[in-house]
């Protein structure tokens, strides 16, 4: 079924990425420091989110029992989704991922152009050339 738009007005806006995880505030920190972004002033135990100076958020939304983090490369547990953030020196970024708690994964597909690390919760993201 196709739903009709009105031309040149959006149907939504603001998209955020919500990210199931053990321990949302933990991520929140992680993340906000990597990206130099604001933490939300008073977070759920739940759900809480990080916002940067041009309004993009990302959000960590608490999963209870039987968390268990993407299993990238394989498919057995899939990542479902992950980020990618843009970097000017790949190797100082590196660097002060692994300062903020990142393990850099043992499979790097392509590490001249971009490097995968695991972020605390095991969620698969990308430190990308610029």
């Amino acid at each position: 079924m196709i739903v009709a738009t009105v031309p040149g007005m959006a149907i939504a806006r603001f998209p955020r990425t919500v990210i199931d995880c053990p321990d949302p505030a933990a991520l929140a920190a992680f993340y906000g420091a990597l990206l130099d972004w604001k933490a939300d002033a008073s977070p759920d135990d739940d759900w809480t989110g990080i916002t940067s100076q041009s309004g993009q958020r990302i959000c960590f939304q608490l999963v209870e029992r039987d968390y268990a983090p993407p299993r990238w490369p394989g498919q057995e547990m899939p990542q479902q989704l992950h980020i990618d953030v843009t970097v000017d020196d790949l190797d100082a970024a590196e660097a002060a991922a692994s300062r903020l708690g990142a393990v850099k994964h043992e499979h790097q597909p392509d590490p001249a152009s971009f490097r995968v690390f695991l972020d605390p919760a095991g969620h698969p993201f990308c430190l990308c050339a610029d």
